[in-house]
C-alpha cells in the first residue's frame, strides 16, 4: 500500500537500543522490576531496536534522516551513549543528529557538555528538570529544579557549545519552562511530545493551551508533533488530530516539526498507521508548509545539512 505521505520525512524524535550484550545498561529496559513509566506497562519495549528495525517499521514513507533523542541509559554512560550512536551511524546512515543527555545542576555538568559538544552529530540536549508528579505535588525551588541556580547556570552553558535544548515536562510545569526560555532568547528549545495532553478534560485541556501559549509567546521555541499517547487508552486520529492542529495554530507552522517516538509511540500505533493519521490531519494545508512540517523544521532547528540528508 502506497503511503499518503510523497513529501520526504526527517523524523524529529525517536530511539535506538541494543539490549542484547551491547555496550550501554538501561536501567528501565534492563532490571527486571519494572520502573514507573507513563504508559503503564512497556515490557513489549525490551527488546533490540536498531536502524533495521526503525527501516522496516517505517517502510513506505520517504524518512531520509532521522534525529535520535537520548534513551535514559545509565547516566554513568551519557558520553558512551553518543559514542555509540556516532558508531551506528556511521556504519548504518541513522541516526542523522543527536540530542544526548547531560544533567545541568550536577558538579560534572560543565564537563559532561562540553565532552558531549565535541561529538559531530549532537545538536542539541535533553536534560529533564525536576518535576512533580502531578499538578497537586508542584514545589518550586527543589533541587535539580526550573528554579535552581545550579540548574539554571547548567542551563545557560548551552548558549558556550551553540547546542539547543529539547525540553520534556508535564503539562502542569509548561508556564514554569515558559518563565525559564524567558531569560535566555537566544538558547533554541523545542517542546517535547506536544506539552504532553494526557488530561482530555475541560480543565485538563485549559491547563495544556495555557502552558503551550505560554511556551509558544517566545520565538526561539518549537513544538514536536509527538507521542500523543494517553496513560490509559488507545491512539485515535479523531482525538488527537484537533490537538495537533490547535498547536500549529498556537506556534504556527514554521515552528512545529512531526516525530514518531519510536518504539515507545509503537505501544499504542503503528508507525504507517500513525503517519496516515498526521497526512489527514494535514490533508488541506499546502505542499509547503506540509513539508515545513514533516521536513524543513527539523532541518533547521537541529541544523541537518544537505551532506548529511545525502548520505541517510
Amino acid at each position: 500500500m502506497a503511503s499518503m505521505l510523497n513529501i520526504p520525512i526527517v523524523d524529529a524524535h525517536h530511539h535506538f537500543w541494543d539490549l542484547s550484550g551491547g555496550p550501554l545498561h538501561y536501567p528501565w529496559l534492563h532490571d527486571p522490576q519494572p520502573h514507573e513509566f507513563f504508559l503503564g506497562n512497556y515490557e513489549p519495549l525490551k527488546r533490540n531496536y536498531l536502524p533495521a528495525d526503525y527501516r522496516r517499521d517505517s517502510a513506505g514513507f520517504n524518512v531520509v534522516t532521522t534525529v535520535h533523542v537520548e534513551a535514559e541509559c545509565d547516566r554513568n554512560q551519557q558520553l558512551a551513549e553518543t559514542r555509540w550512536l556516532s558508531e551506528l551511524s556511521a556504519s548504518q546512515g541513522l541516526p542523522g543528529a543527536i540530542v544526548a543527555h547531560a544533567w545541568f545542576h550536577t558538579d560534572n555538568a560543565a564537563q559532561v557538555l562540553e565532552q558531549q559538544a565535541q561529538f559531530a552529530l549532537v545538536r542539541g540536549i535533553r536534560s529533564k528538570p525536576v518535576t512533580a508528579a502531578s499538578p497537586a505535588q508542584m514545589r518550586r525551588g527543589l533541587p535539580g529544579s526550573m528554579q535552581d541556580p545550579k540548574w539554571l547556570e547548567g542551563f545557560r552553558r548551552l548558549r558556550r557549545h551553540k547546542l539547543s535544548w529539547d525540553l520534556r515536562v508535564p503539562t502542569w510545569h509548561l508556564e514554569e519552562a515558559a518563565e525559564v526560555v524567558a531569560t535566555e532568547p537566544d538558547i533554541p528549545v523545542v517542546l517535547n511530545h506536544t506539552g504532553f495532553p494526557w488530561d482530555r478534560s475541560p480543565q485538563g485541556l485549559q491547563m495544556w493551551r495555557r502552558g503551550m501559549r505560554a511556551l509558544a509567546a517566545h520565538p526561539q521555541v518549537y513544538c514536536k508533533l509527538s507521542c500523543l499517547c494517553l496513560p490509559d487508552g488507545p491512539w485515535l486520529a479523531p482525538d488527537n488530530g484537533p490537538l495537533v492542529r490547535e498547536a500549529i495554530d498556537i506556534f504556527g507552522i514554521e515552528r512545529c516539526m512531526f516525530a514518531s517516538n519510536f518504539p515507545v509511540d509503537g505501544l499504542r500505533i503503528s508507525y504507517r498507521d500513525m503517519f496516515e493519521a498526521f497526512a489527514q490531519m494535514t490533508a488541506d494545508l499546502s505542499e509547503g508548509d506540509r513539508r515545513a512540517l514533516f521536513h524543513d523544521n527539523a532541518c533547521r532547528f537541529y541544523r541537518i545539512e544537505p551532506a548529511a540528508l545525502a548520505a541517510s
